[in-house]
């Protein structure tokens, strides 16, 4: 008898995309694959992408670290997402329950206590209210930073994080042909988020005259991001979002601008790709992002410029430097076996727990 999994994550396309790494490994090995999600970005990235997958639909409340008249009503949302995801998984009598946390997580792994053993996992330095809460119910806390599994006990284990095995597929000279760029100069990826980042777009095409000059520039800049005045610049291509050309994109990228969310940062791990991390600043988050990157930056794998710190100066002196020591930070990443890729690791976690032999 295949065994079952329920697996849940979302609210941001980060607690989903570790989830989607697991999930062909798992389908693979005969799982029949169960995930509880909202209406939200979580079940767009898993129904668009595993039509094996069973999807069922749950409500949760968002947990806020800060006022709103919506801190009133949300609990009684947890509660009927708790009420309807335990009847759900009742039914379903899993073997295993994984999540990657979010506020969608919460109800899911209340609702599965006491019905089968629930693993989580936490991808940032600094454990997140889902994961803290979900943790008081869990066998085991995966988390893709050593230090932060010191904060679980025994219950915590230093994975590393699951990585798409896709992005190891990348062919960078297929990536330079979907680029169209038009010289041999470097290549130097931005990414400012599915969102977009003001910060970033606004001081990468100031110093684009600088730049041009020693590099080709790929922008991912978010949707509705695109400024049409730069199109006619050579060498700077734009793009609201890469989905499928984007495993061969980073493989022809020589360093990269980004963001420091937890799963960026251990793709360019995994894919040793230098980056100049410009974390969300703390005022504007719990301040994660600036503990991830300042984790890695002092470890050598890359440089950080605080965004209250950018302009386009520092920032073009920043990527500059990035370069010309690119070297030494692909080395460095290359000593990291654990940090390089959590998929396999992750797997044995689950696979243990429900009692299966791969």
């Amino acid at each position: 008898m295949n065994k079952k999994i329920v697996m849940t994550g979302g609210g941001s396309a980060g607690h989903v995309s570790p989830n989607m790494a697991l999930i062909p490994y798992l389908y693979d090995e005969g799982f029949e694959i169960h995930y509880f999600g909202t209406n939200g970005i979580e079940h767009q990235l898993i129904t668009d992408n595993f039509d094996f997958v069973q999807y069922h639909t749950i409500k949760s409340g968002k947990l806020r670290r800060y006022f709103s008249l919506k801190n009133l009503t949300d609990p009684f949302r947890v509660i009927a997402g708790i009420a309807s995801a335990r009847k759900e998984i009742k039914a379903i009598k899993p073997d295993v329950v994984f999540s990657k946390g979010g506020y969608v997580s919460v109800p899911v792994v209340m609702a599965a206590h006491k019905i089968a053993p629930i693993i989580a996992h936490e991808s940032d330095f600094s454990p997140g209210i889902a994961t803290k809460i979900s943790a008081r119910y869990a066998t085991k806390v995966c988390t893709s930073f050593e230090q932060t599994a010191k904060a679980f006990g025994k219950k915590g284990l230093y994975t590393g994080s699951p990585i798409r095995s896709e992005l190891f597929s990348g062919n960078a000279e297929n990536g330079r042909s979907f680029l169209k760029f038009e010289n041999d100069l470097p290549i130097l990826l931005v990414i400012g988020g599915s969102l977009g980042a003001l910060a970033i777009n606004e001081n990468i095409r100031a110093c684009l005259p600088a730049l041009l000059n020693e590099f080709n520039v790929a922008h991912i800049c978010g949707k509705g991001k695109i400024d049409a005045k730069f199109d006619v610049l050579e060498g700077y291509n734009q793009y609201e979002y890469l989905s499928k050309p984007l495993a061969d994109v980073f493989a022809a990228a020589d360093v990269i601008v980004s963001r420091a969310g937890a799963n960026a940062i251990f793709e360019f791990i995994a894919l040793k790709k230098p980056a100049l991390l410009i974390p969300l600043p703390s005022k504007s988050s719990r301040g994660d992002q600036l503990q991830n990157a300042m984790y890695y930056t002092k470890k050598g794998y890359f440089e950080t410029l605080e965004q209250e710190q950018v302009t386009k100066i520092t920032l073009y002196n920043a990527i500059i430097s990035l370069y010309q020591n690119k070297e030494k930070y692909v080395n460095s990443m290359k000593k990291d076996i654990v940090a390089a890729n959590g998929t396999q690791n992750v797997l044995n976690i689950i696979y243990k727990t429900a009692g299966h032999k791969n």
